[in-house]
């Protein structure tokens, strides 16, 4: 049981340092959300929006974050 509380408090960590780096990529103009490939149609009474590249962007950055801190791990 103490392994699963150590594991949720560096998930916490984690996401409070992501949340942080959101808000300080907010600052700075940062198109993270309004890349091109991004989608958004606006209707008359709706709005669809569909972060299409971002999500790949992402993908792609935590991805190789992930597969680094995997090989430090061994």
């Amino acid at each position: 049981m103490a392994d699963f509380g150590r594991a949720l408090i560096v998930l916490g960590i984690v996401l409070a340092i992501a949340g942080i780096v959101f808000i300080l990529l907010g600052r700075t103009n940062f198109p993270l959300g309004r890349l091109p490939g991004d989608i958004l149609y606006r209707g008359k009474n709706t709005t669809f929006y569909f972060p299409l590249a971002t999500s790949i962007l992402l993908s792609v950055v935590l991805s190789i974050l992930l597969y680094v801190i995997g090989r430090f791990r061994r």
